[in-house]
């Protein structure tokens, strides 16, 4: 959203002392984002822009006057690369998770919903956050599907990736997740980099682990940023390749400890931060952006730095002009502090009208309804628990090994457990059964594996939430629970859910796309709860389980994954065997 013409005459106007301002904030202690200080001054606005800031407007007139007796005055911050579907609500539920806390702003890339419901997908999303206290602009996604090693609901070619570059809202072009490709100089891929920078957007970066040669490579394509470090080392060699480093902290992925030592003034406007993605529980307890620039000061980072890198620098990076700082001609987004350090909003502004207070949002949202596209989206094959039987051969498999807090896997070789001719899941030993379902109804594929480190005895978990192509995960000690939880997600028209026994134990409706509920934050938050502790009482004791399983499709991020079309070893970018000799 511009300015208009009257509104920046006004501004001007009521800089210069011609006319009143709607707002003056005096004695207010200004996180300023240009000289990376905190100065006692006073700010003007003029209805959805800053007129003026400083000393000399002690006096000046306005609608409203509020003496902040020193608070402090922040920007409003904008997340820099989050996936709204991930936090399982609607645009408008999440605005309302985070606006209170002084998030005004996210750039959300919605490969989720484009995976299962192509441009369709991209277009309800488009539309669901229209006209909300929060900012919303999209990255066109590039990687639908990620990988041809995974069948996905939609595709988004180049013609359908330029005709969304048209859209207002949208500021680049999404992660380029197939990082292999890339490196191999893929006419097509390279074709998406170029898309963006012929409508003068950002093309955003995926590269996991990448250092050296293939550092070099992959950003030889003109591909501008990257939020898959997990290693100091790792992040300072993108910084000093010229990346724009985003620095992390999801529900599952959490590197801004490990990164935090980079966050230092030095590095300018050339770090941002970062969700990806975020629980309901998260967003809650914790909260969106606004946590990142919290956990940053509290390890040490200079809580002027650490606000401009969760504001002006992720506005700057997508070309968001007048976003991300509290200066004269900026848009009026801006949140009231009681203390820096801990960055608990008492009031947030946005376009100069207060929409948050006290931690509750001011303004009635809409309800956002599910589209023909992106209603009804499960469709499993016939099932049964013979389905999902892995005959057994001579050698070991290859298992796949989840990693607490992280999207990694590691993969392992080991001998199996074989009873009656078949590979089977062994609870003694942490392995069980890994499912991958194609649920879109484009064949029924199912890709069979093992896994270790959930811990779970007995039962199934499973979702339809699976990264990037969000068929239908699932993981367990038994067959027969597995189909009954499959099918029973089918009915809800997606979803979470937990079994044992033949009995459903928790489960969470996600009707919209198969990826989001249409409920209240908290009511999602709530049955989440319950399916964790569900889990638990499966012998689960691995963190965050419903979202490591969603990840375990993801085809793009080493070692080992599993799709639709079987094993996947990212590292080779290939299909590969369950045994090995």
């Amino acid at each position: 959203m511009h300015p208009t013409s009257a509104e920046i005459q006004h501004a001007v106007d009521v800089a210069m002392g011609r006319a009143g301002g709607s707002l003056l904030l005096k004695n207010a202690r200004l996180v300023n984002v240009f000289s990376l200080t905190v100065q006692h001054t006073h700010i003007l606005l003029a209805g959805p822009l800053v007129a003026a800031v400083g000393l000399e407007y002690a006096e000046a007139q306005a609608q409203e006057v509020l003496d902040l007796e020193g608070r402090y005055v922040a920007p409003g911050l904008i997340d820099g690369h989050v996936h709204l579907e991930s936090s399982l609500v609607t645009p408008a539920e999440y605005a309302r998770g985070v606006v209170p806390r002084g998030v005004t702003g996210v750039v959300t890339d919605p490969h989720e919903i484009a995976n299962v419901a192509g441009a369709a997908g991209v277009e309800w999303l488009l539309e669901a956050s229209e006209g909300l206290p929060l900012e919303v602009w999209v990255t066109v996604p590039s990687s639908v599907p990620s990988t041809p090693m995974e069948t996905s609901g939609a595709a988004l070619g180049l013609a359908e990736m330029e005709r969304l570059l048209a859209h207002p809202r949208v500021v680049g072009v999404a992660e380029l997740m197939s990082f292999p490709a890339i490196l191999a100089a893929e006419a097509g891929e390279l074709e998406k980099v170029r898309l963006a920078e012929r409508f003068g957007k950002s093309p955003e970066g995926h590269a996991p682990t990448l250092t050296g040669r293939s550092l070099q490579s992959y950003l030889a394509t003109g591909i501008a940023s990257d939020h898959e470090s997990t290693t100091l080392e790792e992040g300072r060699a993108k910084l000093e390749a010229g990346c724009f480093l985003m620095v992390r902290e999801g529900s599952t992925t959490r590197n801004l400890a490990a990164l935090a030592p980079l966050l230092r003034p030095e590095h300018g406007d050339r770090i941002g931060l970062v969700t990806d993605d975020r629980l309901p529980s998260d967003l809650l307890r914790e909260g969106g952006v606004d946590f990142l620039v919290r956990k940053s000061i509290a390890l040490g980072v200079d809580p002027a730095y650490a606000v401009r890198a969760g504001s002006y620098n992720v506005a700057r990076h997508f070309g968001l002009r007048r976003r991300g700082a509290v200066a004269p001609g900026f848009q009026a987004d801006l949140v009231i502090l009681d203390d820096l350090r801990t960055f608990a909003a008492a009031r947030v502004y946005g376009r100069g009208r207060l929409v948050a207070e006290g931690g509750q949002l001011m303004a009635d949202l809409p309800k956002a309804k599910a589209s023909a596209a992106v209603a009804r989206t499960v469709k499993l094959p016939e099932l049964h628990p013979h389905d999902l039987r892995i005959p057994a051969r001579r050698g070991r498999v290859r298992v796949v090994r989840a990693i607490p807090h992280q999207v990694l896997t590691v993969e392992e070789r080991l001998e199996p457990t074989v009873r009656d001719g078949e590979v089977v899941a062994d609870p003694a030993r942490d392995l069980a059964k890994l499912v991958c379902i194609e649920r879109h109804g484009k064949g029924g594929r199912i890709g069979k594996g093992l896994v270790t480190a959930f811990g779970i005895q007995k039962g199934a978990l499973a979702c339809t939430v699976g990264h990037d192509h969000h068929n239908l995960m699932a993981v367990g000690v038994s067959d027969t629970d597995i189909v009954l939880a499959a099918r029973r997600l089918e009915a809800l028209g997606g979803g979470m859910i937990a079994v044992a026994d033949g009995q459903v134990l928790a489960e969470l409706a996600l009707p919209i796309a198969g990826l989001i509920a249409d409920e209240p934050l908290e009511g999602v938050d709530a049955k989440l709860q319950a399916l964790e502790a569900a889990a638990r009482g499966l012998g689960v004791t691995l963190p965050d389980p419903y979202m490591v399983l969603s990840f375990l499709g993801l085809a793009v991020i080493p070692e080992l994954r599993l799709t639709d079309h079987g094993l996947v070893d990212v590292r080779q970018g290939a299909l590969v065997e369950l045994f090995v000799e």
